[in-house]
């Protein structure tokens, strides 16, 4: 069912009519609204009062008075104002002032917006709001959808964004993608800008892991901004209990492996869960710096287990 039309009766001066008025008229004409005014819906014989405030003001859904130096001084449109004003305050009737001079604007007036036009020979865009406001349309943009990120239900870490943990998030798995604990910040780039994160702000997101100890960060001499960098075990724990299932748990079982089973290496335990290497490396790390056990690397990437502390068994044993 089509919206029925606004109907708008536009007040003004005689004086402006053939100038301003009646141009106006049409051009809301065009722009669907149906308009009243009296040159073209009075005839011989009519009732001023009938048709204006009977009929014209009455059936309006919106009331403009056109403001002038000519039209503020007639009482006539101060009469169909003081109408227009007691429909709009029953909430039947928009009133929507236009000026089209330096007049000065009626007092009961200055409380509404009204519309400036500054020249009556060119004013579409004051056109397009008037119209707008007949309608009812917003003219403001319309929203668009959230970025990526902002559509995921992510926890915050201390010190840190939603932004700042998407960062770690990828850097952490692209270190366990690719089995080493260095990121270049261009391998993870096409990531984060899918998920809506621009390269200012994960550079920027960088900084700060790099400040609060998520991040060893390297920086190349003359680069304004990180281009490489280490996962702490401090970054890879935090990020492990957020997005890793069980993290804890297979924390302690890779401790009671190393006790129970005597499983002394970084591949043994791997293959013994069946977990990337990598994240083996990050779960000794994590225990060493618990002073659980005593690992040493080699430059190859194998990592064994020397020792597993009085503190680790019992660990192991309290599980």
């Amino acid at each position: 069912m089509n919206k029925k039309q606004p109907i708008a009766f536009i007040s003004h001066a005689g004086e402006d009519k053939a100038s301003f008025v009646l141009p106006f008229a049409k051009k809301l004409l065009e722009h669907g609204v149906d308009i009243w005014v009296d040159k073209w819906e009075m005839l011989p014989g009519d009732s001023l009062i009938d048709k204006i405030f009977e009929e014209g003001i009455k059936n309006a859904s919106a009331f403009i008075i056109v403001l002038s130096k000519n039209s503020i001084q007639k009482r006539w449109v101060r009469e169909e104002l003081n109408a227009g004003l007691i429909k709009k305050i029953s909430g039947k009737c928009k009133v929507i002032p236009v000026v089209i001079d330096d007049c000065e604007i009626p007092e009961a007036l200055q409380s509404i917006v009204w519309e400036k036009i500054k020249d009556i020979n060119n004013y579409e865009e004051e056109l397009n709001r008037i119209v707008a406001a007949i309608h009812g349309i917003s003219q403001k943009p319309s929203i668009g959808i959230s970025p990526k990120y902002a559509q995921l239900t992510i926890n915050a870490l201390p010190g840190l964004s939603q932004i700042d943990v998407l960062v770690l998030k990828a850097s952490c798995d692209n270190s366990i993608k690719k089995g080493d604990p260095y990121v270049g910040t261009s391998s993870i780039l096409k990531t984060l800008e899918e998920n809506g994160i621009s390269q200012a702000q994960t550079y920027e997101s960088l900084e700060i892991l790099d400040e609060e100890h998520f991040i060893e960060a390297s920086r190349e001499l003359g680069s304004s901004g990180i281009n490489f960098f280490k996962i702490t075990t401090y970054g890879f724990e935090n990020f492990g209990h957020l997005f890793i299932n069980e993290f804890d748990g297979l924390v302690n079982q890779t401790l009671i492996a190393i006790v129970n089973n005597g499983l002394s290496t970084n591949d043994e335990l791997s293959k013994h869960f069946d977990v990337p290497k990598t994240l083996v490396d990050y779960i000794l790390d994590i225990l060493a710096s618990r002073n659980f056990i005593e690992i040493v690397k080699s430059l190859g990437g194998d990592v064994s287990i020397l020792d597993v502390s009085a503190s680790g068994r019992r660990a192991a044993r309290g599980i």
